[in-house]
């Protein structure tokens, strides 16, 4: 194990210690297959997964649980939306930030002919103006798919104001969250958001295997797996209603209870609270950065327009290099590379090597951020600098500027 963790935008770690305490309790008590009209362990094993239903409802502002669909991740959810609502013909407008999970499932429809995809460009610090979307929107425009923050530059995009676009051009917007679930205060129905992707491993604190799709009432959702749901069992066809529609096949109800103690752990604190210490962290690794001079930093100057994702380079020296010493001589765990978006990465000329990222979270320790600096400096000090600067990144802005 490493001794410091910063890789917590993949997945994070650790876990609210609540979330390791439930893990043999719910097998010895709740192991059974749910089930609403079988033995009581079923019944006991259906209760904890609407138990958890309700409380992702509570976090994202969702008024009906039943539109909480459960999947194995964030990607997942996203080929859910996106090969269920679309048919042939359709026109969609994504942006050049997205992340693969997003790419290759319109590639793929691209490339069969059944669609055709818009990539609205951003700033140079991956920030989107919602005009160019409503710009990009057409007549056959059905769905606007974009990130609700980037993994590459922590860019926050403005929903809100999107949303409002897409909702009097009468189309869908589905959001991807699997930088903000749990990070940043997400209420879909003020924001104007039909379809929310999230993933359970990240900053919702719960396991690997879970994540799930908001489905609002503007959404159809053609099913794309049907199988057993354990009720209405003599239906020829997927049930029409939700959740049943798009949870067909015995769930991962393990997965499913240990994301509630996680969920309940984030409303215990709120979402604020837990951002507030993310970007404290955040701060302290960009403030120490900064003065430095010999990093390329990238995205948003200003705290609140982002969240705690911290991209950056070292003139002369590979990302990839980087993060091995990084990794091997200090240590510190850190992701590099592309980050699975390499659309992001041209859009602030960083391909295609990448960047090396640092991504805090709720439980890393101020202590661990300074070792990561120390890191990254004694990184830095065996690099023979360039005699020119080099042209991507940003130059130091004051503490007092970026808030």
């Amino acid at each position: 194990m490493p001794a410091v963790y910063l890789d917590n935008a993949a997945t994070s770690f650790p876990k609210p210690p609540r979330v390791y305490e439930r893990i043999r309790g719910f097998l010895e008590e709740y192991g059974a297959c749910p089930g609403r009209g079988s033995h009581e362990m079923a019944r006991q094993a259906e209760a904890v997964i609407e138990a958890t239903r309700r409380v992702v409802a509570e976090l994202f502002g969702a008024s009906d649980p039943r539109r909480i669909v459960f999947a194995l991740n964030a990607t997942d959810a996203l080929n859910m939306a996106i090969k269920g609502v679309l048919q042939p013909g359709d026109h969609v407008v994504t942006t050049v930030m997205e992340h693969n999970s997003v790419n290759r499932p319109l590639n793929a429809l691209e490339r069969d002919g059944l669609i055709r995809v818009i990539r609205v460009p951003t700033s140079r610090e991956g920030l989107v103006d919602p005009q160019d979307v409503r710009r990009a929107v057409t007549d056959r425009t059905r769905l606007v798919v974009m990130l609700h923050a980037s993994n590459v530059t922590g860019t926050l995009q403005p929903i809100a104001a999107i949303g409002r676009i897409v909702r009097e051009a009468g189309r869908l917007l589905l959001v991807d969250a699997a930088q903000t679930a749990g990070a940043y205060p997400i209420d879909v129905e003020p924001a104007g958001i039909d379809l929310l992707a999230f993933p359970g491993h990240k900053a919702l604190m719960g396991p690997p295997g879970t994540g799930g799709l908001y489905v609002g009432p503007r959404a159809a959702v053609r099913p794309w797996r049907e199988g057993g749901t354990g009720v209405m069992s003599e239906a020829p066809l997927q049930p029409e209603e939700l959740p049943l529609r798009l949870e067909a096949g015995s769930p991962n109800t393990l997965g499913i209870a240990l994301l509630g103690e996680a969920v309940r752990f984030i409303l215990q604190f709120g979402v604020e609270w837990i951002r507030a210490r993310e970007m404290a962290l955040t701060d302290q690794l960009l403030v120490s950065l900064q003065a430095d001079g010999r990093f390329l930093l990238y995205g948003p100057a200003v705290l609140s327009r982002r969240v705690a994702v911290v991209s950056l380079n070292i003139p002369g020296v590979a990302p990839d290099e980087i993060g091995e010493m990084l990794s091997q001589t200090f240590h510190v765990a850190v992701r590099t590379g592309l980050h699975c978006a390499p659309g992001a990465h041209r859009a602030i000329g960083t391909f295609p090597t990448g960047t090396v990222r640092l991504s805090p979270g709720y439980f890393t320790a101020e202590a661990e951020i300074a070792q990561a600096l120390d890191a990254l400096r004694h990184v830095a000090g065996r690099v023979r600098r360039p005699s020119t600067p080099a042209a991507a990144g940003r130059r130091p802005v004051s503490a007092a500027a970026r808030r």
